[in-house]
């Protein structure tokens, strides 16, 4: 792999601590890895040169939270609840049924197409989901397809409670059966805690387990009602509770309390396009931050509820509708989501870090909200490989 030197870059944001975005900049990527950082009159002579021609430079997006194994398609579930039904739990079983009946070419392709679709937006760093087959052939059958394309892979058949399954039995068969068969594909294990998936009791049994197998969790938390689950998320250490829309001042104060811990924070991952979806009040973005919880913003990328795999768009919803500024949003869209996968080589441009950048085709990154929805993606590297 030869050297590139990316130069005359007119706003480089790095996440390096509190350091303020650079101008006339340039970065040399070597050996997939960032070689070099800093003013473009300094630059290193590389093998192949980039003139960015005054444009922004940030980190790839890492997307910390998707749903990409799945068929079918909940059309008709959106409309009515555009209309005005209510969000229930209970849609998943649809793409459960679609899902089962797939071929894997079928759900491969599915994945394929929308990891693709994600980098050509700049997300270089995807984490994804099993949950939409809830059997023990279907769940490993997911993990193995999600292994082949997604950077980092979660078991999820704690989704909701399998179709016509007792729940006790079926959480003894997550604990007992998919998790010892899937945990050669998965780094991660999560559970839906909510009215009408798993109550309390059930999730931290499930996550204890996978926990004490050496696996990382994760859990749903918070998105309907007040609950326990990130509680739960921060007593078993979870790296991130996702959604938290109904947060108590405990609540709160528990992410506070985990956010110094030498293991790493229990991150609270934020989902915009599924609370426009929904209809649920956004998550409180700007009061967490205020109390110093970290916070990551990913897709949530899913057919029922947040069918999109644009981080841009969750960039925009997060200063437009949450609060956050745009140096905040970004920085949740890339070191935070890292920081929800327990990453370090990711999210951010230092020397040392995998080569995952994305540039703008506009000056600074205020264009993401500033220009809401249009595509700026001008070009993108992953491992030091331009791929846009």
């Amino acid at each position: 792999m030869t050297a590139v030197v990316i130069d005359n870059i007119g706003e480089l944001t790095t996440n390096v601590d509190d350091e303020p975005a650079l101008h006339d900049a340039a970065i040399v990527l070597d050996e997939g890895r960032i070689a070099w950082v800093g003013e473009s009159a300094g630059a290193p002579a590389a093998d192949r040169h980039l003139d960015a021609g005054g444009r922004a430079v940030l980190p790839g997006w890492v997307d910390s939270h998707s749903h990409l194994v799945f068929a079918g398609d909940r059309t008709s579930e959106f409309e009515a609840r555009v209309a005005g039904q209510p969000y229930a739990a209970g849609g998943i079983l649809s793409t459960v049924r679609a899902t089962r009946a797939a071929s894997d070419a079928q759900l491969e392709a599915t994945i394929v197409r929308l990891r693709q679709e994600a980098l050509e937006q700049g997300t270089t760093f995807m984490e994804t989901k099993t949950g939409y087959s809830l059997n023990v052939e279907g769940e490993v059958r997911s993990a193995r397809l999600a292994a082949r394309h997604a950077d980092d892979v979660t078991f999820l058949g704690a989704h909701v409670v399998g179709p016509g399954r007792d729940a006790d039995e079926y959480v003894d068969e997550v604990i007992h059966v998919m998790l010892p068969q899937v945990r050669g594909y998965v780094r991660w294990a999560d559970v839906f805690c909510e009215q009408g998936a798993f109550g309390p009791d059930h999730a931290r049994a499930i996550l204890a387990v996978a926990r004490d197998a050496g696996l990382g969790t994760r859990i749903h938390a918070n998105q309907l009602s007040q609950g326990e689950g990130v509680q739960i998320g921060v007593e078993v250490g979870a790296a991130s509770v996702d959604h938290c829309n109904h947060l108590s001042d405990a609540d709160i104060d528990a992410l506070v309390g985990a956010a110094s811990r030498p293991d790493g924070p229990t991150v609270a991952t934020l989902v915009p396009c599924c609370d426009v979806s929904t209809r649920q009040p956004f998550a409180p973005a700007r009061r967490l931050l205020d109390a110093g919880v970290p916070v990551a913003l990913a897709t949530d990328c899913n057919p029922g509820t947040s069918f999109t795999t644009s981080m841009g768009y969750c960039v925009a919803t997060a200063v437009l509708q949450m609060g956050l500024s745009v140096r905040e949003a970004v920085f949740a869209a890339t070191a935070g989501g890292a920081a929800a996968l327990r990453r370090t080589d990711v999210g951010r441009i230092v020397v040392g870090a995998r080569a995952d950048v994305q540039i703008l085709d506009a000056p600074s990154t205020v264009h993401l909200a500033y220009r809401p929805g249009v595509p700026l993606t001008w070009a993108v590297f992953r491992g030091g490989v331009r791929v846009r």
